[in-house]
């Protein structure tokens, strides 16, 4: 009976450890997500009107 009992508790104990590890990754996901819509909100502009002077500056060469 001890066998069976030290084997759910192992059990018990890796479970809470799995589930520990999806709670960072999600966690982390989130900072990462949170990241990158604060570059994207910051830099947005710029890239816009970079994008924007290289297709004046082809529309012109064309």
């Amino acid at each position: 009976m001890t066998f069976l009992h030290d084997i759910l508790l192992r059990l018990a104990v890796r479970e809470r450890e799995e589930g520990a590890t999806m709670v960072e990754y999600g966690l982390m996901v989130a900072l990462i997500a949170v990241v990158a819509l604060a570059a994207v909100t910051a830099l947005g502009q710029n890239v816009r009107d970079a994008f924007q002077n290289i297709a004046d500056a082809i529309g012109n060469a064309v």
